[in-house]
């Protein structure tokens, strides 16, 4: 199953009547065993954005296991996103005080107080979109880890290890 197959899905979903709870009770969804918080953020949040399909169209859903892994913060450093959005992290990463004062209050204390995020971004091995490739890619959460990357050079508060949710093969 890739993107493209969710269309009719996503269809009811941008139309206002699929809650999340409704969404992920879809028999079509009910296959991929994936974790809700990946689920939501990959499937229910972007699965209909053009720029998202365009970059992680190919991938075959069914064959993606995700796990919850603890990632050296310094490894998010150099780490790409999707070529559409090419450049969004460094963007982010040029004013991470900023980004986190535009959120709730508590992701805020969040980073101050543990160094890391609320919830863990969504990765996944780059072999996914290329067998030949390596390393991960941020799928879900550019500005989490834009975040992360400026408060590093800015030499804010960051914990020296991150959780995030990897997708693989």
């Amino acid at each position: 199953m890739k993107l493209n197959d969710l269309s009719s899905l996503m269809a009811r979903r941008e139309d206002g009547g699929l809650s999340y709870d409704r969404f992920r009770a879809d028999p079509a969804l009910a296959s991929l065993h994936w974790p809700d918080d990946v689920l939501e953020q990959f499937l229910f949040d972007h699965g209909d954005n053009a720029a998202f399909v365009y970059d992680y169209g190919s991938i075959d859903l069914d064959e993606v296991r995700w796990r919850l892994e603890t990632i050296q913060a310094a490894d998010f450093v150099g780490m790409p996103t999707g070529a559409s959005d090419a450049g969004c992290i460094e963007s982010y990463a040029e004013s991470p005080v900023h980004w986190v004062k535009v959120r709730r209050p508590e992701v805020g204390r969040h980073w101050e107080e543990h160094g890391t995020w609320l919830r863990p971004p969504v990765l996944i091995d780059r072999r996914l979109l290329d067998p030949s490739d390596s390393g991960l890619q941020v799928v879900e959460g550019r500005t989490r880890v834009g975040v992360l990357r400026g408060r590093l050079r800015e030499g804010l508060h960051v914990a020296s290890h991150q959780q995030a949710w990897v997708g693989h093969a």
